[in-house]
């Protein structure tokens, strides 16, 4: 409990952490203050004008954060969500916009599938911004010992999850007409569009 402390406290200080995902190590920091992403975005060494997603504990919480998407995004949400995937949805009301780069009318989501004691620092959390805990172009980190000791030397908490997969999320466009893999990972392209095929047959 007192590492999750830890994190909780780190985060709402508005200093990055490092957390076990369920790809990847991230880098994650609280989402509703600007200056904290700045804060991770410095951290990293990521240029400012790269979007970022915003991670929720569940997707109640997900469109607690965003209504906005209830209407048309909930089924296909939860088709793919909880899981490996980022999605990338309209922002009709243009919601953390410092989150989303260049395109404030779109904004990236993940619902990772945790469990542990990271899943109980999420919970408490509700929602962080996260991107991998590497440095830009760098190998995506596996291992707590694959992060640079730069970016867990300026973390204000740690959390160390073991092994992880070590493949990203695979990320998936909802914004135009029909979907688009922009990035295959974790979950393959089949894997998805049959999931989003099938949202779309029981809606």
């Amino acid at each position: 409990m007192e590492l999750i402390e830890a994190v909780v406290l780190a985060v709402r200080a508005q200093k990055p952490a490092v957390l076990p995902f369920d790809t990847v190590y991230g880098l994650a920091a609280d989402p509703y203050h600007e200056q904290a992403t700045r804060r991770l975005y410095e951290l990293k060494g990521r240029d400012e004008s790269r979007p970022s997603a915003l991670v929720a504990a569940s997707v109640d919480y997900l469109l607690e954060c965003v209504p906005e998407l209830r209407a048309h995004i909930a089924a296909p949400a939860r088709a793919l969500l909880p899981g490996p995937v980022t999605l990338i949805l309209h922002n009709p009301a243009r919601r953390f916009r410092w989150l989303t780069g260049p395109n404030p009318d779109a904004i990236g989501v993940r619902v990772p599938r945790l469990d542990g004691l990271a899943a109980e620092a999420l919970q408490r959390l509700g929602a962080v911004v996260a991107t991998s805990a590497n440095r830009p172009g760098g190998p995506d980190p596996r291992r707590l010992a694959d992060v640079p000791e730069n970016i867990l030397a300026g973390a204000g908490a740690v959390l160390d999850g073991g092994v992880l997969p070590g493949t990203p999320s695979t990320v998936v466009d909802l914004t135009g007409a029909e979907p688009r893999i922009v990035r295959e990972g974790a979950l393959t392209a089949e894997e998805v569009l049959d999931r989003l095929a099938a949202a779309v047959r029981s809606s």
